[in-house]
Order: structure tokens, then C-alpha cells, then sequence
């Protein structure tokens, strides 16, 4: 029996998941199907500059996983691209990655990506300080049902 496939953390949900090329109806588009996870990895490879090593560390994979699903992503977009194809956003096995924070007093807390809206909480839910500053995870994860990781999808 093969082994469960991991789940591969993702930080980021897009907002906009559909794009298509202008002037042409959408009923007489072909649909490239883009997966979440491999938006995260074009996203950590390409908008964030990251090696290869890094981006693997971010979404809890390793890097010959992290090349792999980069490449397939790369290559629908480039099709969609110079082949006049809509791109959709939609699906994968992945887990929304939690952020975490920390004060100027030294509390730290998580909260859950699906609950900041492109900012960080303004005050500590601890202290009521402000001065908050996000702490990035360097990769090593917990399970899926550790303490931070554990909204999968």
C-alpha cells in the first residue's frame, strides 16, 4: 500500500481565481485548471525569490516535490499564456498555514491565514500592546494535528 501523500502548507489564497484573455467569449475558451498548491510555489518561487530549498521549507515539502509542482504550474500558465487559454484557480490537497505573532512583551499567538486580511493584528490579545511583528516559521512543521498546522482542507 503506498504511503498517505503529505499535505503541502500553503500561506497565501488568492482572491482573484479566474482569468481569461480579453475579447474573447468565455464559452469559447478552453479552461487551464491551476492548483492552489501550485500557485504557492510560483508565488514563493517567482514573487518572493526564493531557492528552491526555501520554498520546499515553506510549504512543508521536499525540494524535488517543490520542483515538480512548480514546473507543472509553470507550464499551464504558459499554456493558457501563448495558447489563448483561461486560467482557474481551484483545488489541491493542501493545509492553510497559520501565522504567527509576537509582541513587544513577548507574547506569541497564531492566527489562522483564512483570518487576516493582508494585515497583521494592530494589538496583542494578551496585553493589549501594540507593536506586533510577524514570526516566519522556518519549515519545520508539526503534523497536521500539531498546535499552528492544523486546518487542513
Amino acid at each position: 500500500m503506498p504511503r498517505p501523500r503529505k499535505l503541502c502548507r500553503v500561506a497565501f489564497l488568492p482572491g482573484i481565481t479566474y482569468f481569461k484573455p480579453a475579447g474573447i467569449p468565455l464559452r469559447e475558451l478552453e479552461e487551464v485548471h491551476l492548483s492552489v498548491e501550485e500557485a504557492e510555489a510560483i508565488r514563493l518561487k517567482d514573487l518572493e525569490s526564493l531557492e528552491q530549498e526555501q520554498g520546499a521549507l515553506r510549504m512543508s515539502i521536499s525540494r524535488p516535490t517543490f520542483q515538480r509542482i512548480l514546473a507543472s504550474g509553470r507550464y499551464k500558465i504558459a499554456d493558457a499564456l501563448l495558447n489563448g487559454k483561461a486560467i482557474k484557480i481551484e483545488g489541491g490537497k493542501f493545509e492553510i498555514a497559520s501565522r504567527r505573532f509576537k509582541c513587544r512583551n513577548g507574547h506569541e499567538w497564531d492566527v489562522s491565514i483564512n483570518k487576516i486580511s493582508q494585515k497583521p493584528p494592530e494589538i496583542c490579545p494578551a496585553c493589549d500592546t501594540t507593536g506586533i511583528e510577524s514570526i516566519l516559521y522556518s519549515g519545520q512543521g508539526k503534523g497536521r494535528r500539531g498546535k499552528g498546522w492544523h486546518e487542513g482542507i
